[in-house]
């Protein structure tokens, strides 16, 4: 029984990390430091100070730290206490190991299955094509139902004084659709166009007569708060 409990528990433990870090995605996070933040927060191995300052600036990112710690937390005793208990010995009493295994035994078999269960589920959850199966159906429900507000920002690192590198998609409603980079003014307000996603194209350092088209990911470096207020704008957030 501690064996199914313990096994059971580090599934749900691999899903509930996966689905974290698809939930920081959905707010903006990049993929990669989405997976280790929530990871961080589920272990509750925190993180450094500029990482932080992604998760604790935001209420949704905070919402979602707060529950992976908490389910981190009944995770961890659950599986210490079921791992505690399936190392010890049963009751000579038990007909199946008084029949089959000596008592002794016992732990050392106990062992070996969990051992071989933790390999087996972390190389089930860490293969790329299942990974992005899981991934994508989670991500699905996730957005089906509403439980996290998605953004077009994504923030991909963070540097002293608010300032960082971030990627956003260019919608429709966009204020700068259509425009040229020149008559964004986006230099004139510290915001620098790294580099420009088109399709599968990428253009670096990008000419100011370049115009930003629908689709197009922005590759963007200046004050993130900035960023999300002139870059982010759209038409009918305009008075």
């Amino acid at each position: 029984m501690n064996l199914v409990l313990f096994i059971t528990v580090l599934v749900i433990s691999f899903i509930v990390v996966r689905i974290g870090a698809i939930a920081f995605q959905l707010t903006g996070l990049e993929w990669s430091l989405a997976k280790f933040q929530a990871l961080s927060c589920f272990t509750s191995t925190g993180f450094t100070t500029k990482e932080a300052e992604l998760i604790t600036s935001n209420p949704q990112r905070r919402k979602i730290a707060s529950v992976l710690i908490v389910l981190g937390h009944a995770g961890l005793v659950t599986l210490i206490a079921t791992f505690a208990n399936s190392l010890r010995p049963p009751p000579t009493k038990a007909p199946f190991v008084s029949d089959f295994i000596k008592p002794g035994y016992v732990p050392f078999i106990n062992l070996v299955i969990i051992v071989t269960a933790v390999y087996i589920v972390y190389k089930i959850f860490t293969r790329t094509r299942f990974a992005r199966r899981i991934t994508t159906f989670l991500r699905r429900r996730l957005v089906r139902r509403g439980l996290i507000q998605t953004v077009d920002f994504e923030e991909l690192a963070v540097a002293t004084g608010g300032y960082g590198l971030s990627k956003i998609s260019v919608s429709a409603e966009s204020k700068l659709l259509d425009k040229t980079l020149n008559q964004s003014r986006l230099r004139q307000q510290d915001i620098t166009v790294l580099a420009i996603e088109s399709d599968d194209n990428i253009t670096p350092n990008p000419p100011a007569d370049t115009i930003i088209k629908l689709g197009d990911n922005l590759i963007c470096f200046g004050r993130l708060d900035e960023i999300k207020k002139k870059v982010c704008q759209t038409k009918q957030t305009i008075p």
